[in-house]
């Protein structure tokens, strides 16, 4: 009786910046990728650079990209919510946050 087994393997990079063994055009690129946020003011620019083994259809790349991204706009909005409420509580009980000195 012959096993069967299944194989498969997923890599999935985040960069905010040019790598230190990167090419010449990929150092370019960066560049202009900076100057483009430093033009727009308010983003970030990444790059995704996802290998599945076998391979998964493009749409559902996109599907599990955007649920990440959900997923890290919900911990954004609760580490908001949480710094305001330290905010808050700073403001009104300082005396809580003062620490001691011996």
């Amino acid at each position: 009786m012959k096993v069967y087994r299944p194989e498969w393997q997923c890599t999935f990079n985040v960069n905010e910046g040019v790598e230190e063994s990167a090419s010449f055009k990929e150092r370019i690129a960066w560049l202009i990728r900076a100057f483009a946020d430093k033009l727009d003011g308010s983003g970030r620019t990444i790059t995704i650079d996802c290998n599945v083994t076998p391979q998964v259809s493009r749409q559902d790349v996109d599907i599990c990209l955007g649920k990440g991204f959900e997923v890290t706009q919900n911990l954004l909005t609760q580490f908001a919510h949480q710094a305001a409420c330290e905010y808050v509580m700073r403001d009104a009980k300082a005396e809580l946050f003062e620490e001691e000195q011996w």
